[in-house]
């Protein structure tokens, strides 16, 4: 083996380029307004924080398997895209030496069924109650994010051969993997198409499906410079995530506070209208007592030290 063939194979094993989600803030604002919200609306929030946090505790289970999977990796986690007039969120864009992984993670109560269509049907039990219901295919959600990936890729094939070759053999590189993360959850395939049945696993086989995959197909391997400079392309195409969960219910607090009758004491007046814009908290009026603006009146948020943010 050459010099260059050992560098090529040197060691370096999992490493996240990007480990943190915008779930975590989500679930710090959507508490701070479950706090001030009133029975209805408080039920309704908790119901998204409870979907929210399981979808993040699924993810942090994916997170343990693949920082311990020993196995030479680049990791990006929770990754929002956006190219040309697609766009996607990737739980985790995983690069190996031989092949780009794309993973769907879904930590659902209940157990799954994939029908003979490739339909997933989620059957759940409450006491003596039952219940079934469809959802969208995490097979087809992935199926987009693979999309957005090739059309950034695209690009770069920049004359009429390169572009064929890169069409061809897209889907042997790329690879698409969804993972039921909820340990309770009993899969029911039987009827699954074949395509759909082999890439659906559950968290604990995680690791042994990509070692396989890695095994099975004689791909050239990549160095750790080549795998930095793709990852570097996919996250330059990153934008913070769009999708806001709070807004909503931000609006539906500013609307039940206005029905209330207005508070006021001599230390503080708390704001029917004003929101926080940083936390999603209530604004209160407060008098400085210290300092050049001593006797001067603001608003500061009422999440105060968590939260420090004031405005006039």
């Amino acid at each position: 083996m050459g010099i260059l063939d050992s560098l090529l194979n040197l060691y370096f094993g999992p490493i996240f380029v990007k480990e943190t989600s915008d779930a975590e803030d989500t679930i710090q604002k959507l508490k701070l307004l479950s706090e001030r919200a009133n029975d209805s609306l408080k039920k309704k929030i908790d119901s998204q924080l409870a979907a929210i946090k399981a979808g993040l505790d699924g993810e942090k289970q994916i997170m343990y398997e693949l920082k311990n999977s020993g196995i030479d990796m680049l990791i990006a986690h929770d990754v929002y895209l956006e190219k040309n007039d697609l766009s996607a969120q990737i739980d985790f864009l995983v690069l190996t030496r031989k092949h780009i992984f794309v993973i769907e993670c879904k930590n659902l109560y209940g157990n799954i069924e994939i029908d003979d269509k490739g339909n997933f049907i989620r059957h759940m039990s409450y006491g003596k109650s039952y219940k079934k219901e469809g959802f969208v295919s995490p097979v087809s959600q992935n199926e987009r994010h693979l999309n957005i990936l090739k059309e950034i890729r695209r690009e770069y094939k920049n004359n009429f051969f390169t572009q064929m070759q890169f069409e061809k053999y897209f889907p042997l590189y790329y690879r698409s993997i969804v993972v039921l993360a909820n340990p309770k959850t009993i899969l029911n395939d039987k009827n699954a198409p074949e395509d759909i049945r082999k890439i659906v696993i559950r968290a604990d086989q995680l690791v042994p499906y990509i070692k396989r995959i890695e095994n099975e197909d004689k791909l050239e391997k990549s160095s750790k410079s080549y795998l930095e400079n793709l990852m570097k392309c996919f996250l330059d195409c990153s934008k913070p995530n769009k999708s806001d969960y709070t807004k909503k219910y931000e609006e539906l607090l500013a609307e039940e506070q206005k029905n209330k009758p207005e508070e006021k004491s001599d230390k503080q007046e708390i704001s029917n209208e004003k929101i926080c814009p940083r936390c999603g908290a209530a604004l209160v009026l407060r008098t400085a007592k210290k300092g050049e603006n001593a006797g001067n009146q603001f608003w500061g948020c009422s999440a105060f030290p968590k939260c420090r943010f004031v405005t006039k």
